[in-house]
């Protein structure tokens, strides 16, 4: 089964059971190699039903503090594009079957050369690609290659998006659409925006796509709340930040049940 596939079949069978798809994020190589292996095993143990696997970069515009320091540690211990696919190589030999996002800029790509890298991607066990600084249809390589790799190729959107963007993201995207709760850096939350029902159902009126809202979830009941207008819960930075905490992987894998708890309407 292609990965597009993988993505799509995760969210009929939630959509058949009345729940959203908790979908955690982390960043690769933070705090370190190996712990950021365990993190992601864990997190799919704890109920992650798609993880966001992010790629370090040295400029992430989009992110708030925890994800930007958690990424630049994770470049100063050395942690490549290259390094990224071999760690999703060993989970999956490892045995972890969640449904891998790859969360990259796009420079890193464009070095490592976009069509290589779907294809790698997709060899190593990533699913689908989300470019945050690459809107629809302005990479004429890379969305093919995606495409021809099975790799579902996932845009973002945010309340401050046109119309024409939304129709242009319908039409491009595979997956899902990821839409950004807040305009701004990522980070979480102690209140969801009170706009943002009325965000979902103007993407909607555009797509039959399943929606995940990202940028702010922090807690089971804020899970809970998104669930019900949404397909998918994204939680970042809470998660990133407990990785970093004394904890480590048992506060990541007790977080990440609350949070998977309150996808499912608990």
């Amino acid at each position: 089964m292609r990965g597009v596939e993988r993505i799509e079949q995760v969210f009929r069978n939630l959509n058949k059971a009345g729940a959203a798809a908790f979908m955690p994020y982390h960043a690769m190589g933070y705090p370190d190699r190996q712990q950021s292996l365990d993190v992601i095993a864990a997190l799919a143990e704890a109920g992650a039903d798609l993880v966001e696997i992010g790629i370090p970069h040295s400029d992430p515009l989009a992110d708030g503090p925890t994800i930007q320091t958690a990424t630049y540690a994770a470049l100063v211990g050395g942690t490549t594009v290259a390094d990224c696919l071999r760690m999703v190589r060993e989970l999956r030999d490892q045995g972890v079957d969640t449904p891998f996002c790859a969360m990259s800029y796009y420079n890193p790509i464009l070095a490592f050369g976009e069509e290589r890298f779907a294809n790698a991607a997709a060899e190593a066990g990533i699913d689908g690609l989300i470019v945050p600084d690459l809107p629809p249809g302005e990479s004429e390589l890379l969305e093919p290659a995606c495409r021809a790799a099975g790799l579902a190729t996932i845009y973002m959107l945010a309340p401050t998006s046109t119309e024409d963007r939304i129709k242009s993201v319908a039409r491009h995207a595979t997956g899902f659409i990821y839409l950004v709760s807040v305009t701004g850096i990522t980070g979480a939350r102690d209140e969801l925006p009170p706009g943002l029902p009325a965000f979902v159902e103007r993407v909607r009126r555009h797509t039959d796509l399943p929606l995940a809202v990202g940028f702010g979830i922090s807690t089971g009941p804020q899970a809970a709340r998104v669930s019900e207008i949404v397909e998918g819960v994204i939680v970042g930075s809470a998660l990133v930040k407990a990785a970093g905490s004394e904890a480590g992987v048992d506060a990541v894998r007790s977080l990440a049940a609350q949070l998977a708890a309150g996808s499912r309407g608990g």
